[in-house]
């Protein structure tokens, strides 16, 4: 199964809807994506990256799931 990368980002844009973020990829299985979040403040990054992949509402969940794999990088946005 494939995801597109603006499913991806209204996902992330749901929890955290003042963030700067950016998905790229182009097989819809292997993805990136940038989160810039203020909700991030005082979180360490495994935090951080447990936020993200909760937002994205089980689109990773074992072999089933729509998205293989996503290289995250996380910051706090200023």
């Amino acid at each position: 199964m494939a995801i597109e990368a603006h499913v991806i980002e209204n996902l992330i844009r749901e929890a955290f809807p003042t963030a700067d973020i950016l998905v790229e990829g182009e097989d819809g299985v292997h993805m990136s994506a940038t989160v810039a979040a203020t909700e991030f403040t005082g979180k360490p990054m495994v935090a951080q990256h447990r936020m993200v992949f909760a937002a994205l509402k089980g689109k990773m969940d074992g072999p089933n799931g729509e998205l293989h794999a996503l290289a995250l990088k996380t910051k706090v946005k200023t």
